[in-house]
């Protein structure tokens, strides 16, 4: 299994990332992927990634500072559960627009519904 990163926020760096491949999701789910990622990174002091495992499923990983002994890690967990919750439909369509585009079970998709 491989992992894509979609895009990440670092606290420390005050620094926001868009994978360029990714760009070609609409601008308005590109913002609220940004907001989600840079609110997160703030909340936690961290670096926030937020991805796709090849098979399409959301993944979601906190990143500590080396020196950083105060980092909650329970409390991640747990913004990182509310995220989802309260993001389950955007979830849900980043997860069939990566799926559709960007796995071979939506190359035979689209094939299908293009021989129709």
């Amino acid at each position: 299994m491989s992992d894509f990163i979609l895009a990440a926020a670092s606290y420390e760096k005050q620094k926001y990332f868009l994978e360029p491949k990714f760009q070609t999701l609409p601008e308005s789910i590109q913002e609220e992927v940004q907001i989600i990622c840079v609110t997160t990174a703030q909340k936690l002091g961290c670096t926030f990634l937020m991805g796709f495992r090849d098979d399409g499923e959301i993944y979601f990983e906190t990143v500590k500072g080396e020196d950083d002994i105060n980092f909650d890690e329970i409390g991640s967990e747990l913004e990182v559960k509310e995220i989802c919750r309260v993001h389950k439909e955007l979830i849900a369509s980043l997860r069939v627009w990566f799926t559709v585009f960007f796995t071979k079970d939506g190359e035979e998709l689209k094939d299908e519904l293009l021989k129709e």
